[in-house]
């Protein structure tokens, strides 16, 4: 099979792509603006796989995204602004590239005829939930602009499936870590900071739930479901691994070797979401469940920022 990737140069994206060539025979076509989260360093070591091609180019420019997916059987659409803080600062990129490249995206695929889309989206568009977990049937209720330009994009998906028969699916991942995500993520601030012996900011009281997922298993889920899942279907990842804010890092400020005086506790972000929870059993069905360990994965996490500053020293000195 070849696939085009959108978004591929991005955290999820890369990873997902060293996960198909190191366990398929697929082909991979990776299509990223590398804006400033789409990053080349991301797929280094890959660059003499004759297996993997890249091309430059931006979800909403329809012949561009035509050009690239000519040839292709399936596309896996991960191409997204993804952060909260971003979106409230400035949420018209969110709208333009969530919502109008997932349009483009679809309206793409149909022309072309491909056999599979799958569009790869996000648990927080179900909004915040004190007890239980939400399932793939719950009202969508985004509380921030990047929640609600994904909750968007989701509909116009699963639009090009009842209006054109699009073969299309869509996951919806809980917190995602691991190694090259950008580090203005909490994941990777935190542990950034720490290794460089500065404080870390923790929102409001830290109480705020998320669960953990490692990038791994996602990409895992995501594959099952673009040779398994159902056309239409929609399919909760997620980890297990449900921590408050604040037990998390209490996690990094152990495995960074530092203690409660690093904390630095700041205003809590607006429309912060107080726990996000998923039902899995849609994809366990599928034969998915997740591999990682948290406090195993978490250390892996930790001593690959350690390792590799290279990767991301530069990132976080073009953000000052």
């Amino acid at each position: 099979m070849r696939l085009l990737v959108t978004g591929g140069a991005g955290f999820i994206g890369s990873n997902y792509v060293r996960w198909v060539l190191a366990h398929t025979d697929d082909e991979v076509v990776v299509y990223d603006a590398l804006t400033y989260a789409g990053n080349r360093e991301n797929l280094r070591g890959l660059e003499g796989d004759s297996r993997l091609a890249f091309i430059q180019g931006d979800v909403c420019d329809r012949d561009g995204l035509a050009d690239a997916m000519a040839g292709c059987d399936a596309v896996v659409h991960f191409a997204a602004e993804s952060h909260v803080d971003r979106s409230i600062v400035g949420p018209d990129a969110f709208m333009r590239t969530n919502c109008d490249g997932t349009n483009v995206v679809c309206d793409t695929a149909r022309q072309l005829k491909l056999d599979k889309v799958v569009h790869v989206s996000t648990d927080e568009v179900y909004g915040s939930i004190e007890e239980g977990s939400f399932d793939e049937t719950d009202r969508l209720e985004p509380r921030s602009p990047y929640a609600a330009s994904k909750a968007g994009s989701d509909l116009i998906a699963l639009a090009y499936k009842e209006t054109f028969g699009l073969p299309v699916a869509v996951t919806r991942s809980s917190n995602n870590f691991g190694p090259y995500q950008h580090p203005e993520k909490l994941i990777p601030l935190f542990t950034t900071n720490l290794l460089d012996g500065l404080a870390v900011p923790l929102y409001g009281d830290g109480m705020n739930v998320r669960d953990w997922c490692h990038v791994d298993d996602n990409c895992a889920a995501i594959d099952l479901v673009l040779h398994k899942g159902q056309q239409g279907e929609i399919y909760n990842i997620a980890g297990g691994n449900e921590l408050a804010n604040r037990e998390l890092t209490d996690r990094l400020l152990a495995l960074c070797g530092r203690d409660d005086s690093f904390i630095r506790h700041v205003s809590d972000r607006l429309g912060h979401d107080r726990r996000y929870s998923v039902d899995t059993a849609k994809i366990g069905a599928l034969g998915w469940s997740p591999a990682r360990e948290l406090d195993e994965a978490l250390a892996a996490t930790v001593n690959w920022y350690r390792e590799n500053r290279w990767w991301w020293e530069p990132l976080k000195k073009a953000a000052t």
